[in-house]
């Protein structure tokens, strides 16, 4: 029985806050850096900025260990199933991360072997712009991952229903509405 099936009352509620809990301290990237973006994601994992405050202090190289895929960098076409594959071996609930411009709409890079977008291959739930990003702005995204999956909006957003298609193809997801990180703005 998953905690889904369960019906919400005074017992499950609180359930609810301690697993969101868990699961918000406790995200566990994927190593998955392609280009320049993987430098900063590196020294976003270091003394200076630590995100072991936040539970993920070491990066898994194993997709079965992994509920984070930060996808650092451009994504080229013989990458793309890939990268599919880290994603289907990860377990639920699984989030994904595209740092950079290059992974979030292929950059500079319009030509037939980068990937217009990692939004084509795997549904992406935070974006973090820049080129590369700084290791702040991977922070931001973090954080802002971090609120979602304590609010449930995630999880809320996923069960509503399946991501369209692009062109009937099973391989390729769109978001339904993702989420960009804005860095000085209040929200």
């Amino acid at each position: 029985m998953a905690l889904e099936d369960l019906q919400h009352n005074f017992l499950t509620g609180p359930l609810e806050d301690i697993v969101r809990w868990a699961r918000r301290a406790s995200v566990w990237p994927a190593s998955f850096g392609l280009a320049c973006c993987a430098i900063e994601m590196m020294a976003t994992g270091g003394a200076d900025f630590d995100i072991a405050r936040f539970g993920m202090e070491v990066f898994r190289n194993s997709p079965r260990q992994a509920d984070l895929m930060i996808v650092a960098g451009r994504v080229s076409q013989k990458m793309a199933p890939v990268l599919r594959q880290v994603y289907d071996q990860m377990m639920e609930p699984k989030w994904v991360i595209s740092m950079g411009v290059c992974a979030s709409t292929g950059g500079l890079f319009n030509n037939y072997a980068i990937v217009q977008g990692v939004d084509q291959i795997v549904p992406v739930d935070v974006y973090a712009p820049g080129c590369p990003p700084s290791p702040e702005t991977l922070m931001h995204a973090i954080l802002t991952l971090h609120e979602q999956i304590r609010t449930g909006e995630i999880m809320k957003r996923r069960h509503e229903g399946r991501p369209v298609h692009l062109d009937g193809s099973p391989e390729l997801w769109t978001p339904e509405v993702p989420v960009a990180v804005r860095v000085g703005t209040p929200k």
